[in-house]
Order: structure tokens, then C-alpha cells, then sequence
């Protein structure tokens, strides 16, 4: 208990040092961190690379012409999956006999609309990231002027607990800025990563998709008319 009242008051210290440039950064650090969580759970958690091998589970039923009972199967994954939303555009479009290029197309907006999802608000994070060191270099800048300006006026007894006291405050904000912006910048960079792990995954699954109902078309559509 004792530790914990001490390590609370260390953080205290820590912020009454550093002056006002510290809850700014602390306000960064907070959005930093939410972002992070959050995508952490849907990129990490809630994915798995793993649709390009789902893409496999179609195939008998598109070679067969049974677009209907591939739609169903789409249906039945997660409705979170973007293998779901791929696999029926492309089988609705090839169903309705919109050739190759509509099917292409349908597939293409759904890709794109789920890219978007991957990469949401991660990019926030190197923007953060840069803001939290650029705050924190402000707050040393604003420290050493009001430091140097306060010993300018003061006399010789008090000039070196002046400017120690501003150089301090100044060290402190550069420091937390460090603090809030490297972590956000880390992670920036692992969720990139993942998303471009990600990307390539539904990519490929999505490409075996079109691969299997572009050169099935003509059979899926004469089985129909048929």
C-alpha cells in the first residue's frame, strides 16, 4: 500500500513538474492508447489469416454451377468475415449473368470497403505519435523562455534556483512527450504490419474466388439457362 501511495505520488510530482504542455500529452497518450486497444482486439483478436484457405470450402459448389447454395454457404459465416461480403457480390453478379467484368467489379467494391475497415483510424497513431514529441518540445521551448525571462529580473541569490527550476519543467515535458509519442509509434508500425498480413489474406482468398467463378462462368451460366 505504502509502495503504491509512493509510486502515485512520484506520478503526481512528475506532472506538477513538467507544467501545463503535460495534460496535452497526457490527452494524446489517452487517444493513443485507445486506438491501440481497439485495434489491437480487431486486427489481432477478431482476424485470422486464414480466408484464403476458406476460399477453398466454395469451390466444389461453384464448379457445380450452384451459386444459390454458395450464397447460403457465405451467409453462414461471421457476419464480420469480408470473405462473407466478397464471396456472395461475386456470386449474386455471376447468378444475374453480369459477365466477368461485373463480378470483377462487385468484388472490387467490396475489397475496397473492407481495406478501409482494416486500416481504420491506425494512422491517427503516427500523427499522435509526432504530435506528443512536438508538444513536448514545445513545452521545453515555453519553459526555458519563461525560465531565462524570470532570472533576467531576479537577483544573484535567487538566478540559479530560477533556472533550474525552468530547465526541469523543460526536461520533463520533452521527457513525457518521449514517453507518449514512442509506444504510439511502435504500434503503428506492428499494426501495419498485421494489416498488410491481413490485406494479402483477403486478397488472395478473394482473388481464388474470381478465379474460380471467372473460369466456371460459361458452365455456371449454360447449368442455369439449362
Amino acid at each position: 500500500m505504502e509502495t503504491n501511495t509512493s509510486f502515485f505520488g512520484s506520478v503526481v510530482n512528475f506532472f506538477a513538474t513538467g507544467g501545463f504542455w503535460m495534460f496535452p500529452i497526457f490527452c494524446a497518450q489517452v487517444v493513443s492508447l485507445a486506438i491501440i486497444a481497439e485495434r489491437f482486439v480487431r486486427l489481432y483478436v477478431q482476424r485470422k489469416p486464414e480466408l484464403r484457405k476458406q476460399a477453398n470450402l466454395f469451390e466444389a459448389d461453384i464448379k457445380k454451377g450452384n451459386l444459390d447454395r454458395v450464397i447460403l454457404q457465405a451467409r453462414s459465416l461471421d457476419k464480420s468475415s469480408p470473405l462473407r461480403h466478397v464471396v456472395e457480390a461475386g456470386a449474386n453478379a455471376a447468378a444475374n449473368m453480369g459477365g466477368r467484368e461485373e463480378v470483377q467489379a462487385k468484388m472490387d467494391e467490396v475489397l475496397i470497403r473492407e481495406q478501409s475497415k482494416l486500416e481504420a483510424r491506425v494512422e491517427f497513431l503516427s500523427m499522435l505519435g509526432n504530435v506528443g514529441t512536438l508538444l513536448g518540445l514545445l513545452g521545453t521551448i515555453v519553459g526555458m523562455i519563461r525560465s531565462f525571462a524570470a532570472i533576467s529580473q531576479a537577483d544573484q541569490m535567487t538566478k540559479a534556483t530560477m533556472l533550474a527550476s525552468g530547465v526541469s519543467e523543460a526536461m520533463h515535458a520533452t521527457a513525457y512527450g518521449l514517453i507518449m509519442a514512442i509506444p504510439a509509434l511502435v504500434m503503428y508500425s506492428v499494426l501495419q504490419n498485421r494489416i498488410s498480413e491481413l490485406s494479402d489474406d483477403m486478397t488472395q482468398g478473394a482473388l481464388r474466388i474470381y478465379n474460380l467463378l471467372g473460369f466456371h462462368y460459361e458452365s455456371v451460366k449454360s447449368k442455369k439457362n439449362g
